[in-house]
């Protein structure tokens, strides 16, 4: 048996993928702890894995960031992005380091993983050694000597010109990201440790193993791979033995199903959801599902079309079977989960990871971008039809679906971090001051 410390930053798309591989880490007879918020507690005990909570770190709401972040008031796209980044991710980080700090000395572990944008967990290996991997939860950010930098939601270049820009973009990265660096630095130098002038992933992705959700063909099937990369495909729970399904559950038989969904974070309807309704409200040969997003929560605030049923949280094992086409705001946790089951996609993707997201799924062939988080009625209609009229989407998504199937899961990154924790692959260090 080794022990383990899984990290996972508060929200629920990153403790959902870490869950899994706690679980798969406890079905394969090991002790596992997850540092997250309390508000997972529930989520994190149900794997059998234990709950570290946030302490000395500013515990927040997902769904309300601006209570414990007050900068993020109103704020959308790349402002939100570099906020959201700052105050949420690096500035906890010194913090979460001290949680960490006060973890190892009540009881040791054999490894620690954290999420790829768990700062304080990578900080903390750096400062005191082990063995450590980097779970990314999110399309890989990893900077290599191929194609733009991440986040960009540019395609790699094809042509002299197309390529000549990638790589100003790439050297332009460190410049772009500086304030970030400089919230980094500040961050190192709270814990101890001498800045060393780096940028988010390079502080955030373990040289000794990284884990990446998602395949090859969603990272523009890129040669410039490390060997402590491996691809897992998708990182899920398995779905529990029985599940209570809405009143309306049987009328998905025998229909054309659309789904809808607007994620966890940043879900106001007006976005995404109220055009898709517009667009289709007159379809009667469809049904629309949407999923608000927040548990518990049912009902939309205006009424609905007949043709659509209405649910905070659907059981994705139980529905997607039926969907036909989904329509998102391109989460990486939902993203893969349709994707897995074949499923085109209509993506609207408008900040955080989401423009990223929606390019590499449209360059593998399997969505059509909007390429806006606020799409109108018409551009949304014009998404549906293109998906249902041109086979090629569904065919590469089934490719991408068989692909991500193939690469197993969380079974394969509980595998993984087994051979990472092995006594061989240890070093002695000293618990943190």
């Amino acid at each position: 048996m080794a022990r383990f410390l899984l990290s996972a930053m508060p929200f629920t798309g990153h403790i959902t993928p870490i869950r899994a591989v706690a679980n798969a880490l406890v079905a394969r007879g090991h002790d596992v702890r997850i540092y997250s918020g309390e508000a997972f507690r529930t989520a994190v005990e149900s794997t059998g894995a234990r709950l570290v909570p946030w302490h000395r770190a500013p515990d927040f709401d997902e769904n309300d960031l601006a209570a414990t972040f007050p900068r993020l008031r109103g704020r959308k796209g790349l402002s939100q992005l570099l906020i959201n980044v700052e105050d949420v991710f690096i500035n906890t980080s010194p913090a979460q380091v001290q949680d960490l700090r006060d973890e190892w000395v009540r009881e040791p572990w054999d490894a620690i993983a954290g999420d790829d944008v768990s700062i304080g967990a990578a900080l903390y290996a750096e400062q005191n050694g082990g063995p450590w991997a980097t779970i990314s939860i999110t399309p890989l950010n990893l900077a290599g000597t191929q194609g733009p930098p991440a986040g960009l939601g540019l395609w790699p270049g094809t042509n002299p010109f197309t390529r000549a820009r990638d790589a100003a973009l790439r050297a332009a990265g460190p410049l772009i990201a500086r304030s970030l660096v400089k919230a980094i630095a500040r961050s190192e130098e709270a814990i101890g440790l001498r800045p060393r002038g780096l940028t988010m992933e390079q502080v955030t992705f373990s040289r000794q193993l990284i884990v990446a959700s998602g395949c090859s063909m969603l990272d523009f099937q890129r040669t410039d791979r490390p060997g402590f990369l491996h691809f897992v495909g998708e990182l899920r729970m398995p779905p529990p033995a029985s599940q209570t399904l809405p009143a309306w559950w049987s009328e998905l038989e025998g229909r054309r199903v659309v789904h809808v969904t607007q994620g966890t974070q940043n879900i106001d309807p007006a976005d995404l959801i109220v055009p898709t309704l517009e667009a289709l409200s007159d379809r009667d040969d469809l049904l629309v599902i949407v999923a608000t997003g927040v548990t518990g929560d049912d009902e939309l605030p205006f009424p609905v079309p007949a043709n659509t049923r209405v649910a905070g949280f659907l059981p994705y094992a139980e529905l997607l079977p039926w969907v036909d086409v989904a329509v998102t705001n391109g989460g990486w946790g939902g993203t893969l989960a349709m994707l897995a089951h074949d499923i085109p996609l209509v993506i609207a993707g408008g900040d955080l990871d989401k423009p990223e997201i929606a390019s590499r799924v449209a360059w593998a062939g399997a969505a059509v971008n909007l390429k806006t988080g606020t799409p109108t009625a018409a551009q949304v209609a014009a998404g549906l039809d293109r998906v249902a009229t041109d086979t090629s989407y569904r065919d590469a998504a089934s490719r991408v679906g068989a692909q991500l199937r193939s690469l197993g899961g969380a079974a394969r990154a509980a595998e993984l971090l087994e051979q990472l924790a092995q006594p061989a692959n240890q070093s002695t260090r000293p618990p943190g001051d």
